[in-house]
């Protein structure tokens, strides 16, 4: 049985999954909204729930609620599933990059000087 670790390595290597960095930045009212109604932890946990990100943080970055999470996203056809009720209930922007671990970094450096 393969470790969770190496699990990870092997089905980002075959191209299966892809650890993604989101940042979700929330406006302040459409923040205050959610935090007095409930939408804002409602969002938030229905994303952990759905996704399983192996890191979340939040923090303010330029005024704004701003949260970062790391996860796998098996399927690109999950975007619109992930993204829609961020639009939608918080009025939040979205940006999706490709992440690595420690891990990833150090496979990804050895592979490049192996081809450069």
């Amino acid at each position: 049985m393969l470790s969770t670790t190496i699990h990870s390595r092997f089905t980002n290597l075959w191209g299966c999954y892809m650890r993604m960095m989101m940042k979700v930045s929330i406006p302040v009212e459409a923040g205050n909204k959610g935090v007095k109604e409930g939408t804002l932890p409602k969002t938030v946990i229905g994303f952990v729930e759905l996704m399983k990100p192996e890191g979340c943080y939040f923090t303010t970055e330029g005024g704004k609620r701003t949260a970062f999470f790391f996860f796998d996203l098996k399927d690109p056809t999950m975007i619109p599933t992930i993204a829609e009720p961020f639009f939608m209930n918080l009025n939040a922007s979205i940006e999706l990059s490709p992440a690595m671990n420690l891990e990833d970094m150090k496979a990804g450096v050895e592979k490049a000087m192996k081809h450069a």
